[in-house]
């Protein structure tokens, strides 16, 4: 797998690829990747530096998609079936007389994600087990099988189920099963939760092309080289339309359906994690969409990704190879290989460099804990955002314009634990920027670029020596001292 051939080889022109890139950067969209393959063969390969093909990314709630795979695994085994309820896997864990609801609560449903209602945040919860916060404190407030509606919870409880009855982890069970077949997935992993259970419903961390590797098992109904490794039976009910997901009414790229965990674009199937981790598979055109990124805070991230993707490549393309096109063709690998991350929006030069330079800002009380702070501007072009606060003295660097990579100071922060704070120094990997709005703001960037992803947007506006502090974080679990106003004054 991974062949590269041309977009023309593969029916697209190689205009409309750039043309389609070109479109994500317009909209200001922080990508990691843009795959996009037909049959075996890559036809776009494109990353967004420091980001490569070799290094692996969280894909979020793609992982669900897997999680239900895995289910179908064991339906095969004969270990479970569709119309099992759940509750007797998990009596062990159970301390309530269940709920109807979710006692009547079956296989089925959590797929479909017509469940009970789960209603719990397990990160704000002294539980450990999230399989026994789910049974014991779910709402219930839902007769499943009825309608649909997100539960991350409940995609959590299939993963629980297929620990306990793989007798393995749901990665091993996973890379045994089909990952080994594939040939991918090497270097991959699913974090754990705080009692360490597989973190089924968001923690999948694999490479981009280990996505499309897991795109075509799908595609070709469940079968590796002549070998049938899960029911295609399975697979079709899986990705077909079962349960209806538009819930406002609107016209949404991701509201046309919804299978076992999988989602059903305008044409075929995909995944759908957080941030727009996306994965796209068209059948009819026999095409392959897979993408990363962190856009989490962007409400119309998916609608240009993914909307863009179909209108842009998927309508156009053309069954067959279309006439060689070798000067549209450099153009776009120029172009590729030109790319980078997202930068914060302004100007690169501004009055305010030598009016701030050194100078110590004192913070009022704050909800952020930092107490004072100060920049220090270099002639390369990179600077200094030091801060303290309550773990002490900080320092982020930064770039003018561009990234300057680096480990974001703040402790604490989980690793291979979701919920489990550090205690060695651990630190998040980040890509910081700054520029100017205008004559008297600051605007700083930061990028959480790790197995955990997030983003932070700081914007210092400047007045008379007063400091006016605006921070705006999107990140799960974490960034939470990152967040909100305060003021300060110049020393």
């Amino acid at each position: 797998m991974f062949e590269r051939i041309t977009p023309e080889a593969a029916g697209v022109a190689s205009a409309r690829v750039k043309e389609y890139l070109e479109r994500l950067e317009r909209r200001g969209l922080a990508m990691h990747s843009v795959l996009m393959a037909k049959g075996d063969a890559l036809f776009c390969e494109a990353y967004w530096a420091p980001y490569h093909k070799d290094e692996c990314h969280r894909m979020y709630s793609q992982t669900k998609s897997y999680t239900a795979i895995a289910i179908g695994l064991l339906i095969d085994d004969g270990k479970l079936s569709l119309d099992d309820p759940v509750a007797p896997y998990f009596a062990d864990v159970t301390e309530r007389e269940l709920p109807k609801n979710l006692a009547e609560l079956t296989v089925r449903d959590l797929l479909m994600m017509r469940t009970a209602g789960g209603g719990h945040n397990w990160f704000q919860s002294e539980d450990p087990d999230r399989a026994h916060l789910y049974m014991n404190g779910a709402v219930a407030n839902r007769r499943p099988a009825t309608l649909w509606e997100y539960d991350s919870a409940g995609s959590q409880l299939l993963a629980a189920l297929v620990d306990r009855l793989a007798g393995k982890p749901l990665f091993d069970f996973l890379y045994e099963r089909i990952f080994s077949y594939l040939g991918t997935f090497k270097t991959a992993e699913i974090l754990k939760t705080r009692n360490g259970a597989s973190w089924g419903d968001s923690a999948l961390v694999c490479t981009p092309r280990d996505m499309v590797s897991f795109a075509r098992f799908l595609m070709d109904g469940g079968r590796v080289g002549g070998k049938q490794l899960l029911s295609a039976d399975f697979i079709k009910d899986a990705t077909s339309p079962l349960a209806d997901n538009n819930i406002t009414g609107f016209y949404r790229t991701n509201a046309r359906g919804y299978g076992y965990q999988i989602w059903c674009w305008e044409q075929g199937f995909g995944f759908n994690g957080m941030g727009a981790q996306f994965t796209v598979c068209v059948p009819e055109k026999d095409l392959i969409f897979v993408c990363t990124a962190d856009n989490q805070g962007h409400p119309a991230a998916a609608d240009i990704l993914i909307g863009g993707f179909f209108d842009e490549i998927v309508r156009p393309a053309a069954m067959e190879p279309l006439a060689p096109a070798p000067v549209e063709e450099s153009e776009l690998m120029a172009y590729i290989g030109g790319l980078t991350l997202v930068t914060a929006h302004g100007a690169t030069t501004s009055p305010l460099i030598e009016a701030i330079n050194g100078r110590v800002f004192l913070a009022n009380e704050n909800r952020t804990g930092i107490r004072q702070f100060s920049f220090t501007f270099r002639e390369d072009g990179t600077g200094e955002f030091s801060y303290e606060n309550a773990q002490g003295k900080k320092c982020l660097p930064f770039g003018i314009g561009k990234n300057v990579i680096a480990q974001f100071p703040q402790l604490g922060y989980s690793d291979g634990y979701g919920g489990v704070r550090t205690d060695n120094g651990f630190t998040y990997r980040c890509a910081s920027s700054a520029a100017f709005g205008g004559d008297n703001v600051l605007h700083l960037r930061v990028q959480i670029i790790d197995r955990y992803l997030g983003n932070l947007f700081v914007s210092f506006g400047f007045r008379d020596g007063d400091v006016t502090v605006r921070m705006v974080k999107n990140a799960e679990d974490f960034l939470d001292e990152y967040y909100g106003f305060f003021t300060a004054h110049a020393e």
